[in-house]
């Protein structure tokens, strides 16, 4: 420890410094921002520890230098042995927080004049304090960062389970999920919630623009055009599914149901069967899944028992999701067939 020649001050100690500001008034404030931001300065839980104790040997009106010996800190601290203390100690007077005023023999007392004069051989906090708006500054930015980084997470979960609910087989989500076990920057988390973003707009891009369809200028034929049109779509819907998707691609690749059956699917109406009897087990009330068979056909209603049940812990609530891509709003965005294919190539490749 080399020694430091000191200049005198009044008995004030403090007086030359000027207006002391708010945040310079209260120690412990300055301590606390010290702490937030910590791994700014390198600084571990150890070293804040040995800070603590050292700023509760100062007392109001009485300045910023620590006087007790390094036994008395090191007791105070909890036991840490001396060299540790001297490591920290020299750790901050690196930083800047602490300034040691040495004496001759390296005791820490104060001596005073009959004028009033003073000084102070210790561990003088004074640079801490003048760092004040500094530390608060870093530990004001430091918790922005920690919220903001938050609030894009929960954005990121938010919108995952979004897009899980619309498409549970899309490989984004585990890429997503993956990335969010580990500790992001907030520049890492507003890269990952545009890629879940522009996720999440594909559900609603349709893949083929709609047909452009001239219609007649009376309305009575416009209405009847209409109605039409709607029940030749779903049976042209219904003939497509029987055509690109066959019984046993079904049952190979929704395995899950298919273990439930005591009897071979041989054909469409024994997979309808088996689907009405898994339903209720599902949550599915019978009169939903008569419902669904109504308003999609009974192909498209059954593959989607089987296929849920396949992909098993991904959906949170089957009834919810089967209502939804069968008499809901999805209903014209739920495709057996591209699921059936994710399903058989996720299989192939686990294989």
């Amino acid at each position: 420890m080399a020694f430091t020649k000191l200049s005198i001050g009044t008995a004030g100690a403090d007086a030359s410094r000027g207006p002391i500001s708010a945040a310079e008034t209260d120690i412990w404030t300055i301590f606390r921002a010290l702490r937030d931001a910590r791994s700014v300065f390198g600084l571990r839980p150890g070293h804040i520890q040995t800070l603590q104790a050292m700023l509760s040997f100062l007392k109001p009106g009485h300045g910023e230098t620590v006087f007790a010996s390094n036994n008395s800190i090191c007791q105070r601290v909890g036991g840490i042995d001396e060299r540790t203390l001297r490591r920290h100690i020299n750790r901050f007077v690196e930083l800047g927080f602490i300034k040691r005023n040495d004496s001759s023999n390296r005791k820490r007392y104060r001596v005073r004049s009959s004028g009033g004069h003073c000084i102070s051989y210790g561990l003088s906090l004074a640079p801490l304090l003048q760092r004040a708006n500094e530390l608060v500054a870093i530990a004001h930015e430091m918790e922005n960062n920690r919220r903001d980084r938050i609030f894009a997470r929960k954005q990121i979960l938010t919108k995952l389970a979004h897009l899980e609910e619309h498409d549970p087989s899309n490989t984004f989500i585990n890429h997503a999920r993956k990335a969010l076990r580990r500790k992001l920057s907030l520049p890492e988390y507003h890269a990952l919630l545009a890629d879940t973003d522009r996720e999440c707009q594909s559900l609603h891009t349709p893949d083929d623009p709609p047909e452009a369809v001239e219609l007649p200028a009376n309305d009575g034929q416009t209405v009847r055009h209409q109605s039409k049109s709607e029940e030749e779509k779903k049976d042209l819907d219904s003939n497509l599914g029987n055509e690109a998707l066959k019984p046993d691609l079904l049952t190979s690749v929704c395995d899950q149901a298919t273990s439930f059956s005591t009897e071979r699917l041989r054909n469409w109406l024994d997979i309808e069967n088996h689907a009405r009897t898994l339903a209720p087990m599902m949550g599915i009330h019978p009169d939903t899944f008569e419902k669904a068979k109504n308003a999609v056909g009974a192909q498209k209603a059954s593959c989607a028992i089987f296929i849920m049940l396949q992909l098993g812990q991904r959906i949170r609530d089957f009834g919810a999701y089967f209502h939804s891509i069968t008499l809901g709003q999805r209903q014209d965005q739920f495709d057996p067939v591209v699921l059936i294919k994710r399903l058989s190539k996720t299989a192939m490749q686990t294989a």
